[in-house]
């Protein structure tokens, strides 16, 4: 598989080409939940992300939640 980036009105999507289905995905990174698209052209990858970032920013407004992730600045310790 394939990654690769694209900047879709201003955030960052993840691109990966899946070889099962002959299809680009698309999915928005730094977001507070599922964004993701798929697209077989570059083209179309950028009018799907759109609009699943439109839908997606319009649903997090709707119901009050961030849309982004929030850190803290913390490492995460795991222990052994």
């Amino acid at each position: 598989m394939i990654n690769n980036t694209l900047k879709i009105g201003g955030h960052i999507a993840v691109i990966s080409f899946d070889s099962e289905i002959e299809m680009f995905r698309g999915e928005f990174i730094g977001l507070n939940g599922g964004a993701d698209f798929y697209a077989d052209s570059v083209e179309e990858l950028k009018k799907g992300g759109a609009t699943s970032l439109e839908i997606f920013l319009d649903e997090c407004k709707k119901d009050g939640i961030a849309p982004y992730k929030t850190y803290s600045g913390k490492a995460a310790v795991i222990k052994r």
